[in-house]
């Protein structure tokens, strides 16, 4: 993507400012965040920044080729907590900030979705499968699927809904500020290499389908350039158990640090996760390229600097 004007919803936060920074080399980039997650610190100067919700009346979405939306109440524990506003800003937002958008001439959207909604799974998900609604973040996200529906067919607009498989990236790059709802892999390298025991639901057999954050906003950036319609998976299509990932950690790190296996403390818990990415891949050649052992390498060079 070259010489565009784009705007990115939670730009400020992990993703966005991933993709906004990455985007930023060779297009006019904004930046909209509330900093509810997100932080100016993640953006690099190139890239505008405006602290605003999704929610506001006065989007700066004049002139932009491409609408990435990517502001969300991003997991099940924080939605669930927080439902009424979750909804608001997972749905509302999602439909204020296209609105927007297509009164203003746009006509390309992607948007953040979840693959949650698969459920537990150890074989690949494609994205025909059936699926559900079992918590209020993925009510959210369906809704935002069957809006973009509708916005397609009654406005003729582009939208590519993605559904994220478990992104990682660690605290040495934009996740640090997201805390408690940071990715497992950033979360128990950090206590790791502070000496502390990383906490297991269960016997650690669970396994997710762990994409580096490159990779999605490589996936994110094609989906806009072939004009995507559609919902779309993006993932390895491998996974990995939670004790296979400390033990990585741990090699990398020249540690040797057990995790604790305690009880899961969730009503609803997905215990595995696979994609299919044959869809995205044919449609427009993406594959992953980090692998899972490289990503783990990345997520720990940092405190090998120390």
């Amino acid at each position: 993507m070259h010489d565009k004007r784009v705007l990115v919803t939670g730009g400020a936060g992990f993703i966005g400012s991933n993709l906004a920074n990455h985007l930023a080399d060779s297009n006019e980039v904004i930046a909209v965040d509330d900093l509810h997650l997100g932080t100016p610190e993640n953006l690099s100067s190139a890239v505008e920044f405006v602290d605003a919700s999704v929610l506001d009346d006065d989007l700066p979405t004049e002139g932009i080729d491409v609408l990435f939306h990517l502001a969300a109440y991003s997991s099940y524990t924080m939605a669930e907590e927080n439902k009424r506003a979750a909804t608001r800003v997972n749905v509302e937002g999602f439909v204020n900030a296209v609105e927007q958008a297509r009164e203003d001439g746009c006509e390309t959207v992607v948007y953040a979705s979840t693959s949650s909604i698969y459920g537990s799974r150890t074989e690949p998900s494609p994205e025909d499968m059936p699926v559900e609604a079992r918590t209020c973040y993925e009510a959210s996200k369906l809704a935002r699927e069957q809006y973009g529906e509708y916005f397609h067919h009654h406005y003729d607009m582009t939208l590519a809904g993605l559904r994220f498989f478990s992104v990682y990236q660690g605290y040495g790059g934009a996740e640090e500020h997201k805390g408690e709802y940071a990715n497992t892999v950033a979360q128990f390298a950090h206590k790791i290499a502070n000496g502390e025991r990383p906490e297991l639901f269960g016997d650690g057999s669970q396994t997710r389908d762990f994409t580096h954050v490159n990779d999605i906003v490589r996936g994110i950036e094609l989906a806009a350039d072939h004009r995507l319609q559609g919902i779309y998976n993006l993932g390895t299509g491998e996974s990995y158990d939670f004790n296979t990932m400390v033990r990585l950690i741990n090699e990398e790190l020249g540690t040797d640090v057990e995790p604790k296996y305690i009880e899961n403390p969730l009503d609803v818990y997905v215990h595995d996760t696979m994609a299919d990415t044959t869809k995205i891949r044919e449609a427009t050649g993406w594959e992953p390229k980090i692998s899972f052992e490289e990503g783990v390498q990345r997520v720990c060079e940092p405190y090998l600097d120390d």
